[in-house]
This record gives C-alpha cells, structure tokens and sequence, in this order.
C-alpha cells in the first residue's frame, strides 16, 4: 500500500551533529503538522516545497529544536510527498521523533523502501536504485564512480536504446507475418540478419566492460609472489605503509598468505603476500605453498619479486610457468644493496628499505589491471546485469542462426526474449523476486 506513510532514521545510528527522520506517503505533510511547530506565523501547512524551517520538533517526553522541509510530489525522491526532520544528532533525541512519527500514523520504513517507492513511481530505474546501493557500500572513489555512473542511468539507457532497435526489428516482423509475401519475405530476413549482427556487436562491448566493473567493485587481486628471501614481505608492508606481513632471513616464514589492500588512482587493490614456491620437506610449508600457487591462479596481476644477489633458477621458473597467462610486473628487490647499473629484464628495480621504485610499481600495477580503459564501461559492476547481458546475447544468437532456417515468426520469439531479458535489467520485465532481493541489500533509511 502505497498510500500509507513510511518513517525511518536516514542518517547512521551513534552521536553526531545531526539526525534527519524522513517520511514519505500522501499525507507526509499533515503528519508533520501534528509535530513540528514553526518558528513564526508560517504553518506547515503553507510549507514552500525544498526550503528548510526553523521550529520545535515533538519528541513525546521532550521538545528539540531544529529544521523541517517538506518535498511535494512528485519532484521528490520516492515520487511522494516527503518531510525530513533535521534535529540534533543523539540517539534518543532521533529515536524519540520517530516514534512520534508512529503514533501519527506513519510505519517502520523496510531496507530500502525509500528507494523501492522512487522505482515503482518511475524516479529511476531498477538498475538505478542498484547504483545507488553501490555508492553508499563502496569502498572506494572508483566503486563511488562506477556506482554514480550506474545511478545516473548510463546503463539504463544503453540498455534502452538496444530494446528500441528491437522493438523496431519486432515490428518489422509482426507486419511481415500478417501479411506474408515470399520474396519479401526472404530479403527481410536478410535485412533483420545485419541489424541483429550489428546489435549483438553492441550487446558484446557491454559485456566487455565487465571485466573493468568487477575489478572496480571487488578490487584486483594482486599476488607477490616468487622464492623465498626476495624481499616479498617487505615489499608488501612497504606499500602498505605499515608493517603487516612478518619480516625475516629465515626461509619459508610466511606459511600463509597474508593481505593487505591499498588504493591506485582510487581503484583497490587487494594484495597477497604468498608462501615462497619451493621444494620443501615441510608439511605446513607445503599446505603454503598450495595455497600460494592458488592465489597465483586467480590472481588478476601477479608481482614477480626476484633480486640479483640470488638470480633466476628452477624455482622461479616453477612460478613463471603458473603465471604464465597472467599479467606479469617482474621486480628486481633489494636495490639499495645491488648494483643501479646492472642490466636486467624486469620492469622495475625496487627497494623496501628505501622506497625506491615503490611508485613505479604502483603505477604499473594501475597500468597492467586498467590499461588505457577510461571510465567510459566502469558502470557494468553489477552480476546480475552481467548474466542478463549474457543471456540475452544467447537468445540474440539463436535468433541470428534460425535467420534463413526458421519462419519469421519463430525468429520474433527468440528476439522478444532478448527484449525481455534485457528488461530485467531496467526492471520493466524483473520478477518480485529479483526486486525484493535488491532492496533487501540497502540500509533502512534509504
């Protein structure tokens, strides 16, 4: 029931400046009245839409003083009528306001109903109110762009533009089964062959930004690895900026690997110090060096540290060979104790002790993970977008392959399909399900 208000505490819970109690509904605004006594002549009543006033605000067994403004339908976020209380920040004091909010009428606001009622109004899209979830979780600057991107509906909208061209394509084919003439028929299974060709081109660049999005949203998975005694526990705690990782000559001391993230250029980067690769007779180190090869394995970057003083030998050859797909930054460690004008085929020489080359790396760890790629794909972060980015390029195959084997109406079916599917990402075609599960991920408040 849409009708019904809804109230909840929309800023964290714990001391601060400022509390803000939002409601949304109908009749927000003759809720307000019943609470907020304005400072002056002016009544709530002949609020002006998004101006604050100042005034007293009931809290039951107490009175605080603070801001009301009021949004009037449908220029506010949820499409409804909205009032915000901005009263100071104690708990109680929020608390207390709320359940004033209650008595009048008003309900507990679920995980995300705010933006749940801006989806069913119409104020944004399903994938929308996604990237706002994204914002308020990231992590970092990246994930708040990628998540901005989202929320201001750039993958809404080329979603959008690849169902218009379908939507044609649908209409193209209802008028040739209705009124069916062979030779037309042929030449425009011909024309809809090129224009699906050309919009799975489009479909299979969107995909291909994902591999951009997923890094963003849960970092790079960066793996140091190499033998053991190159310096790859200190090289960690060296980005780092603190010490994390245990540092010592003795061989095989990391058993397990040990993490740490940082920030490139606002993107994260999740580092693994792994368990130097060896033959070795111990048990424990082994299940290490498992691991280690493990993380090797789905690592999206791997940092290769060597140094001089030991050279390259079968071990590292052990550990090339699994990063052999991988993209690859050698180092050459330890450079405040070689020679500068040795010749080597790393990327970068660098030094824990010192700092030496530490930025260098960083930069090639941002270069290797993101390249040349701007910002232009960053907004595909979601899975869920992805599968149905996927699925519908499948059912867009199907249709490409029946073009000249099937009737044009079997064709249509599989393009419908591809029109549905993609809708599930705007929301017009997302089953409850999928909606509730959504909003079930935000805070309440939101």
């Amino acid at each position: 029931m849409m009708e019904e208000n809804i109230s909840a505490i929309a800023t964290p819970s714990g001391k601060g400046g400022v509390a803000i109690i939002r409601i949304s509904g109908k009749t927000a605004l003759a809720l307000a009245e019943k609470m907020f006594t304005p400072t002056g002549k002016t009544k709530v009543a002949d609020f002006e839409p998004y101006r604050m006033y100042t005034g007293k605000i009931d809290g039951g067994n107490f009175t605080d003083f603070g801001l009301c403004v009021y949004f009037k339908a449908p220029a506010s976020y949820t499409g409804e009528d909205v009032v915000e209380f901005h009263c100071h920040g104690g708990e109680t004091i929020a608390r207390g306001i709320l359940k004033q909010t209650f008595i009048h009428g008003a309900r507990s606001a679920g995980r995300g109903e705010f933006t749940k009622r801006a989806f069913l109004n119409g104020k944004l899209s399903l994938s929308s109110a996604e990237g706002v979830a994204d914002m308020i979780n990231g992590e970092s600057e990246a994930e708040v762009k990628a998540g901005y991107l989202l929320y201001s509906e750039k993958l809404t909208k080329k979603v959008q533009e690849l169902q218009s061209e379908l939507t044609t394509l649908l209409a193209g084919i209802d008028v040739s089964v209705d009124y069916p003439e062979e030779d037309i028929e042929e030449q425009h299974i011909e024309e809809l062959k090129l224009s699906l060709l050309s919009l799975r081109e489009k479909l299979v660049e969107l995909l291909n930004g994902y591999g951009v999005g997923k890094k963003i949203k849960s970092g790079v998975t960066v793996a140091i690895c190499g033998k053991p005694n190159t310096g790859k526990s200190s090289l960690l705690n060296r980005l780092l900026g603190y010490d994390k990782a245990i540092v010592s000559d003795t061989a095989g001391t990391t058993r397990d690997a040990v993490e740490g993230v940082i920030e490139i250029n606002g993107r994260k980067f999740n580092l693994y110090d792994t368990a130097g690769v060896r033959e070795s007779d111990n048990a424990i180190e082994n299940i290490g060096i498992d691991k280690a090869e493990a993380i090797m394995g789905s690592a999206d970057v791997a940092v290769f540290v060597a140094d001089l003083i030991q050279g390259i030998d079968e071990e590292d050859a052990r550990v090339l060979s699994i990063l052999k797909d991988k993209p690859l930054i050698k180092v050459i460690n330890k450079q405040d104790i070689i020679n500068d004008e040795t010749e080597t085929d790393a990327d970068v020489h660098t030094s824990a002790v010192t700092g030496a080359g530490i930025e260098k790396l960083k930069r090639l760890l941002y270069e290797k993970s993101f390249g040349e790629r701007g910002e232009d794909m960053a907004f595909l972060i979601e899975e869920r977008h992805y599968f149905a980015l996927r699925r519908a390029k499948e059912s867009m195959d199907k249709a490409i392959r029946a073009c000249g084997s099937e009737p044009l109406d079997l064709i249509g079916i599989d393009v419908k399909e591809t029109w549905d599917t993609l809708g599930e990402i705007t929301g017009e075609t997302a089953t409850e399900t999928i909606i509730e599960e959504i909003f079930a991920k935000f805070c309440v408040g939101k």
